[in-house]
């Protein structure tokens, strides 16, 4: 078990200081607006969000050696090519890069989380600035050597690990600033996420033009310049946070009785007994299928648009054959989806999230999985008919929830587990994130490869990837339908939870007045925090509508 480093932190009862980055350092005033902590969380997860965005690099990572023997290079495997200088990379040999920062930010959560309750937001969230940002500057180097391993070492390894603790830094602390609206304050962060790729993939496509030469494209420069950008953001948000007093609660506000929502607990269960409850892997296998699902839809939306419709979106007739222009309309109709689904699968993290603090989380995935089924096995009829209209809307639909699915889990653990250790929990439970990363592409493009070989039109072999994937999600709804609260004997002790909080160095209790503190002034500092996270993001909204223009 990772402790908290006391190298860093003087401890005050040896007459030192806490350190800048000390957990003590980042506990909030009796006038501190809680408003303030979303837009921290935004800038963090807007910046690893772009994670998304990142195959905007695949095809220009393919083209950075002028002078390669196509004939002499078509015969280097994966392995050989991580050394190999003189032959440029193929697109499998890169697109791997974001399974591996996937992986590994589900490892890194997992491992670091209990670390991370300890530390603090503010010291995880700088780590994560260091790991995400250094390792796209190590990225980087790596293209301008032409080493490709180097790549995967700094963007795919040490920026996984910048991926897990940016990730799930904010948790923990937005839920108990808002233990009325857990939702809503989780679906802010992870919003960001979604939405991350809407802002940086059109930074990286600007900058690999500005730094393109003698044909060769600007990833390097790109990588190394984003990097930059992103620590900067990152750190910004890192040092904006601030965590409420043990005890605290908002003006006006008391907890709901224990009778009026038996799924929502008040006590606290820790990390270590969590895991081993069935209540763990039961929401472990709802995110895991969820995400399976949605990844399916997410990887393939692009050329299944243009598989299953081809020539209908012209207007023409399937069999028609289609002229250069023809096929470049519709590639930008099949961009358009893209931006379009950006868009849903980011306000459905809000949105989805938002909707759970009124009908419940368990409420909320069972709609998940319902209307999942509804709209996956609907969509092969969909192409079928050639209704592109109501497919688009369906897949937007399918996108908010797997969205919505990220977002919600956070209040879905702290209702279970309680609040005391759930960025904890939750870094545990994305290790389903990471099997579902790396199952989920493999099984819809395995599926669709033997469809093909076994002679199926182009237009009909997602058919029955969707019925798999239905059938995934009604393994989901079991899941979800099954999850009960946990037996009373899971819950920490009084004592448990006391030692707990000394390791967080707080105080086990506060006075009244300061549990019920006013809420402090929004003040130039808000509308500035706001307005930092806020206008980058209307911007991607504005470019994901843009190119979702072309879709009409």
């Amino acid at each position: 078990m990772v402790s908290v480093p006391e190298a860093d932190v003087l401890d005050s009862a040896h007459g030192g200081t806490p350190g800048l980055l000390a957990r003590e350092r980042t506990i909030a005033g009796p006038h501190f607006n809680r408003w303030l902590v979303p837009p921290a969380a935004l800038a963090i997860h807007l910046s690893i969000g772009m994670a998304y965005g990142f195959s905007v690099f695949w095809l220009p990572m393919t083209k950075l050696v002028t002078e390669a023997d196509p004939a002499a290079c078509a015969k280097l495997g994966f392995l050989a090519q991580l050394f190999a200088t003189g032959c440029n990379w193929t697109v499998p040999a890169v697109n791997h890069i974001f399974e591996t920062f996937i992986a590994m930010l589900g490892i890194s959560a997992a491992i670091w989380g209990a670390w991370l309750e300890r530390a603090g937001p503010r010291r995880a969230g700088f780590i994560a600035a260091l790991c995400w940002g250094g390792g796209l500057v190590i990225g980087g180097i790596g293209v301008s050597m032409h080493q490709l391993w180097l790549v995967y070492l700094g963007a795919g390894v040490l920026g996984g690990i910048g991926q897990g603790l940016g990730y799930i830094s904010p948790v923990s602390t937005l839920i108990k600033w808002f233990p009325d609206r857990r939702g809503l304050a989780t679906g802010f962060a992870i919003m960001g996420y979604g939405g991350g790729a809407m802002i940086g993939a059109p930074i990286a496509v600007a900058l690999m033009q500005k730094f393109t030469t003698n044909g060769v494209p600007g990833v390097s420069s790109t990588l190394v310049c984003m990097g930059l950008l992103y620590f900067v953001a990152m750190s910004a948000g890192a040092f904006g946070f601030r965590v409420p007093p043990t005890g605290w609660r908002p003006l006006g506000w008391t907890p709901p009785s224990e009778s009026s929502n038996k799924l929502i607990t008040h006590r606290h269960v820790h990390l270590n007994q969590a895991w081993k409850t069935p209540q763990f892997w039961l929401i472990w296998t709802v995110l895991c299928v969820n995400v399976t699902a949605g990844i399916g839809v997410l990887s393939m939306a692009s050329p299944m648009f243009q598989d299953v419709f081809g020539g209908k979106l012209l207007g023409l007739d399937s069999a028609v054959e289609l002229s250069a222009a023809q096929k470049a309309a519709i590639v930008a109709s099949a961009a358009g989806l893209v931006g379009l689904i950006s868009l849903f699968n980011s306000l459905g993290r809000i949105f989805w999230a938002s909707t759970s603090d009124f009908i419940g989380r368990k409420t909320t995935y069972f709609i998940f999985f319902a209307l999942g089924i509804a709209l996956y096995c609907s969509l092969p009829t969909l192409g079928h008919m050639g209704l592109a209209g109501a497919f688009v809307i369906a897949v937007c639909v399918i996108l908010s929830m797997y969205g919505g699915g990220f977002s919600t889990v956070p209040a879905y653990l702290s209702d279970i587990f309680g609040t005391q250790m759930v960025g904890a929990i939750h870094g545990r439970l994305l290790t389903a994130w990471s099997v579902a990363g790396i199952v989920g592409p493999f099984l819809i493009a395995a599926v669709r490869e033997a469809q093909l070989n076994a002679g199926v039109a182009k237009n009909l072999v997602y058919d029955r990837t969707l019925y798999i994937l239905a059938v995934l999600l009604l393994v989901g709804m079991i899941c979800n339908l099954l999850v009960r609260p946990v037996k009373e004997s899971a819950h920490m002790t009084d004592e448990e939870l006391d030692r707990e909080l000394s390791l967080q160095h707080e105080a086990a209790a506060l006075s009244v007045s300061a549990q019920h503190a006013a809420r402090g002034g929004f003040g130039l500092v808000g509308v500035i925090a706001w307005a930092a996270v806020g206008i980058p993001f209307l911007i991607g909204v504005w470019i994901a509508i843009t190119k979702a223009a072309a879709l009409f």
